[in-house]
C-alpha cells in the first residue's frame, strides 16, 4: 500500500488578537499581532476500481485507516480482505485514494454511484439517499457498561494522547480505550466521524477486538457515530458532548452502550446494557 503525502497537518495563520479586561469598558481593548496554528483540511478523492464515489475532507493524516474505515462503515466492504489494492497519491490539490475492491463491493459502488458525493467535515453520511439512511439495517452488539472510574481515568488523561491537536485545538479524536481506562489507540482529525472512520480502519488492519473496552469520542454523538460505533461491534460508546435522539434511539435498538455527555463531575447513561 503506497503511500505519498506531502501537506502539513497544521499551517502558520497571521491573525489579529483583540481582548479586554473582564468588566471594563471599550476602551480597555487591547489589540496585538500573533501566530496561530490552524489545522489543514484537504480534499480526498476516494476511488473503486476507477469509479469515482466520494470527495471527503479530511486531516492528512492516517490516510490509510481513513480509507478502511470509511469502506467498511459505509458498508461497501465486509472485511479488510475485500480490499485488494489502495493507493494514495498526492494530487494538485488534494488527495486520492485508487482501490481495487471484489466482485461484491463494486456491485454496492456502481448501486450508489450516480455522480461524486462531496462529503463536508461536518458530513457523516456520503454517497446516501433519504431512503438508504431510514432503511439500513443496523445490526445487534452486545452492550457493555464501562466502569465509571476507568471513564473518569480517560477524562483525565484525553489531552494528553491528542498529539495532533497540540498547538492547534480544533481537531476532533476518536480513542481506543481499554476496560481499566487505558487510552490504547487514538485517531484525530477535523471530521469528527473521519476521527472515528480512522480508529475503525485501524481496528480492521489491526485485527483490534471492540468488544472489549470501549470508545471514547470528543465530539457529539449523533446518529452516523452510533451507526458507525455498531457496524464496527463495539459494546460502548463515551461522547464528550451530547448525543442527539436519533443516535439514543439507534443506540438502544442495536444494544449498545451511550453515555453522553459525560464529564470529570458527572455523565448520563442515555443507552444502558441490555
Amino acid at each position: 500500500m503506497a503511500e505519498d503525502i506531502s501537506f502539513s497537518i497544521a499551517l502558520p495563520c497571521e491573525a489579529e488578537r483583540i481582548s479586554w479586561l473582564q468588566g471594563h469598558e471599550s476602551t480597555d481593548i487591547t489589540r496585538e499581532h500573533i501566530t496561530l496554528m490552524v489545522a489543514e483540511e484537504v480534499p480526498l478523492a476516494l476511488v473503486y476500481n476507477g469509479i469515482d464515489y466520494a470527495v471527503m475532507m479530511i486531516t492528512p493524516h492516517d490516510v490509510h485507516d481513513f480509507v478502511v474505515g470509511f469502506s467498511f462503515t459505509e458498508d461497501i466492504i465486509s472485511s479488510v480482505t475485500d480490499l485488494r489494492k489502495i493507493d494514495i497519491t498526492t494530487q494538485s490539490n488534494g488527495l486520492r485514494a485508487d482501490m481495487r475492491v471484489n466482485a461484491e463491493a463494486l456491485r454496492k459502488v456502481l448501486a450508489r454511484t450516480r455522480r461524486p458525493i462531496a462529503g463536508r467535515t461536518g458530513c457523516g453520511i456520503c454517497g446516501a439517499d433519504m431512503e438508504s439512511i431510514t432503511s439500513r439495517k443496523i445490526s445487534g452488539v452486545i452492550g457493555q457498561e464501562p466502569d465509571a472510574d476507568a471513564i473518569h481515568k480517560v477524562l483525565e488523561n484525553l489531552r494528553n494522547h491528542q498529539v495532533l491537536n497540540k498547538g492547534v485545538g480544533m481537531l476532533h479524536a476518536a480513542a481506543w480505550c481499554l476496560p481499566n481506562g487505558h487510552i490504547l489507540h487514538m485517531r484525530e482529525d477535523v471530521g469528527r466521524h473521519n476521527a472515528l472512520d480512522k480508529l475503525i480502519g485501524y481496528g480492521l488492519r489491526h485485527q483490534l477486538d471492540f468488544t472489549q473496552g470501549f470508545c471514547f469520542l470528543t465530539s457529539r454523538c449523533s446518529y452516523e457515530m452510533a451507526a458507525k460505533a455498531v457496524a464496527a461491534g463495539m459494546s460502548a460508546v463515551v461522547s464528550l458532548s451530547a448525543p442527539t435522539a436519533l443516535a439514543v434511539r439507534t443506540a438502544r435498538a442495536a444494544g449498545l452502550v451511550l453515555i453522553s455527555p459525560a464529564r470529570t463531575t458527572g455523565m448520563y447513561v442515555v443507552s444502558p446494557a441490555p
